[in-house]
């Protein structure tokens, strides 16, 4: 049998590695918490690269490719899914972490979980799922909890759990790593919802606020550049993940255009109306054959737009 003489020396020299390059600031890869279900780690894969490995292999991330962001099942190529603006906040949020010298594998595990528990139809489904659960059995749904409870269910690190939690929501994460993703998250979303707006016919160019394009840029590849070493920039002079004031602000100022114009604006009523009644008639029907609420929760939630226009459909 042949010596093991990689696998013998791996964790030692990811070690060395970390300590020659990594800031202060970043978690080091086996200093992590662990996780809940004690289990050998892998001798070629540190523990966060075999947590991103188990993410990519699993059901609810491949699921991502048919759920949408804002337009439900939309005819039409380029439009963003869940699935591409996962892999867009991911590959920004890892060269953050990059040009920070905080642990790239930790973000990059972490970007790749963090919207596996969303549901069909995006934010609308949420709120009609959420809704249904109030009025039906007293809980909710908050879709950075289903993908925490995926998270478990794949026995990840505590580290990329927190940051999976942590995403959306009043707590910050414990981590630098799962700081940036939070932030890297609206700038992806904000900025790609604009190119589907425009693309969808729902924006023009011109109707985009004044102020913010002129300080962020006129395309979203720009917007994103400039929104991204304010980041950097920023975050390195504070010793947190933190934006500027000024950038910052214009980036929330295009957020909240955003829910205006698109996300609660009077085009998109009619699409969330098809999809709070799909969801509804579907969280009746599992109801009614007297599923649990997590059962309602685990199935609801992992359908694609299609599957879940189709079992509605059904009905």
């Amino acid at each position: 049998m042949a010596q093991s003489i990689v696998s013998d020396t791996f964790e030692a020299r990811i070690r060395e590695q970390e300590e020659a390059w990594l800031s202060p600031l970043a978690v080091r890869s086996y200093d992590t918490r662990g996780r809940a279900r004690k289990e050998d780690e892998c001798r070629l894969r540190t523990p966060f690269q075999r947590d991103r490995d188990r993410i990519l292999h699993s059901k609810p991330f491949r699921r991502l490719k048919g759920k949408t962001q804002v337009f439900i099942d939309p005819a039409g190529d380029h439009f963003r899914t869940r699935m591409t603006h996962t892999l867009e906040t991911t590959g920004i949020a890892r060269g953050v972490a990059r040009a920070l010298r905080l642990n790239e594998d930790l973000t990059e595990a972490i970007g790749l979980g963090h919207d596996t528990g969303h549901t069909p139809f995006g934010h609308a489904g949420e709120e009609a799922l959420d809704k249904c659960l109030s009025e039906r059995f007293g809980t909710g749904f908050r879709h950075n909890e289903q993908s925490l409870r995926i998270a478990e269910s794949l026995n990840l690190t505590w580290e990329v759990r927190d940051g999976i939690l942590k995403h959306t929501g009043e707590a910050e994460p414990e981590t630098h790593e799962g700081k940036i993703v939070r932030i890297v998250d609206r700038v992806a979303y904000i900025n790609h919802d604009i190119d589907d707006a425009i693309r969808h016919g729902i924006l023009r160019a011109e109707d985009l606020p004044r102020d913010e394009v002129d300080l962020l840029g006129p395309t979203g590849s720009k917007r994103i550049d400039r929104l991204v070493h304010d980041l950097v920039e920023s975050s390195q002079e504070a010793g947190d993940i933190v934006q500027g004031e000024e950038i910052g602000g214009a980036m929330l100022s295009l957020r909240s255009f955003m829910f205006e114009q698109v996300y609660l604006g009077p085009h998109t009523q009619q699409e969330h109306a098809r999809a709070a009644e799909a969801v509804r008639r579907i969280f009746v029907h599992l109801a009614e054959r007297g599923d649990s609420p997590t059962e309602i929760v685990d199935y609801l939630s992992g359908m694609t737009d299609r599957f879940a226009l189709e079992y509605a459909a059904a009905l």
